[in-house]
């Protein structure tokens, strides 16, 4: 634990804690997803307080393993790029917009089915529920729509990054790997699959993380605390790991080229990336080309 950055580490820790509690809680019959999980807007359950909780509440060992295991995978990486309150604050609004956007599907579903004229509703196995009960369990919890809005960042940032996802054999860009999950979500929440996936929530984190990271790229003076400078320090390490690598590929090299081309290619290289690094300082990391993102990392991740 103590390589997770700090952010993404105690958000982690929350969601595990706050299961744990809910687990243990429920054999003494109190339901803490009911009290803090998102109801319905309409619904007599509802307290203005669940727009944030919810996201820390889970409905199993399995969702909240996925959700904890994709925040460790990309909060991790994306947490070193912008700093910790960036970072945060970040997962916070985007939850929250998973929230609101949940809550706007439901009422739309509410409105459509004309649910206002009734006083009971009948569901499977001929069982009547009171509009109140039937109401109150619309009920949303879980990281997912933070977690999605995590996996965009990611894409966003690296592009071209290539990773791994079972049970493909082989990698894939990273941004190719979003659109798949946009296009999947889109399809599943337009064709109403009748699961218990809050669809909506995962394209509304989605959605409010591509226009705050817009946000960011049209303002990059007005980040302030919120990852200019944090985010340098690991773009710092990044040249420093190449610089480290690069002096144990030296002898290697130079029996492919003579002095004289293998200095003026380091020079190069090295000035390239003083000139990037340059940029990001001033302007932050929005600012590159993909190609300089691109040049960057694979700078970084030369072979040894």
């Amino acid at each position: 634990m103590h390589s997770i950055p700090t952010a993404t580490k105690n958000l982690l820790i929350i969601n595990v804690l706050a299961f744990l509690c809910y687990y243990v809680l429920a054999y003494r019959g109190i339901d803490l997803n009911s009290i803090f999980g998102l109801h319905f807007f309409l619904a007599s359950k509802f307290r203005l307080y669940q727009i944030f909780t919810y996201m820390f509440m889970h409905g199993g060992w399995e969702h909240l393993f996925f959700n904890m295991f994709a925040l460790w995978m990309f909060g991790c990486v994306m947490e070193r790029v912008w700093g910790p309150k960036k970072f945060l604050f970040y997962y916070i609004l985007c939850g929250v917009g998973a929230g609101l956007i949940q809550e706007i599907s439901q009422f739309v579903s509410y409105s459509i089915e004309g649910l206002a004229a009734y006083d009971t509703v009948s569901i499977s196995g001929g069982l009547k529920l009171s509009m109140e009960e039937y109401l109150n369990a619309w009920t949303t919890v879980g990281a997912s729509g933070a977690i999605y809005a995590i996996l965009l960042a990611f894409g966003m940032t690296f592009p071209e990054e290539r990773i791994f996802i079972f049970p493909l054999p082989i990698p894939i860009k990273a941004k190719w790997f979003v659109m798949f999950y946009v296009v999947v979500e889109l399809l599943a929440a337009l064709g109403q699959s009748g699961d218990s996936v809050a669809h909506f929530a995962h394209l509304g984190g989605m959605l409010f993380g591509f226009l705050l990271i817009r946000y960011w790229e049209r303002h990059p003076d007005g980040l302030g605390t919120y990852g200019r400078d944090n985010g340098q320090q690991f773009f710092d390490r990044l040249r420093n790991n190449w610089e480290r690598r690069k002096g144990r590929s030296n002898q290697e090299d130079i029996t492919h080229k003579s002095d004289w081309d293998y200095n003026a290619d380091k020079k190069a290289q090295e000035e390239r990336i003083d000139q990037i690094l340059d940029k990001i300082r001033k302007n932050g990391y929005a600012s590159l080309t993909a190609e300089e993102k691109q040049f960057l990392f694979e700078s970084s991740n030369k072979k040894k």
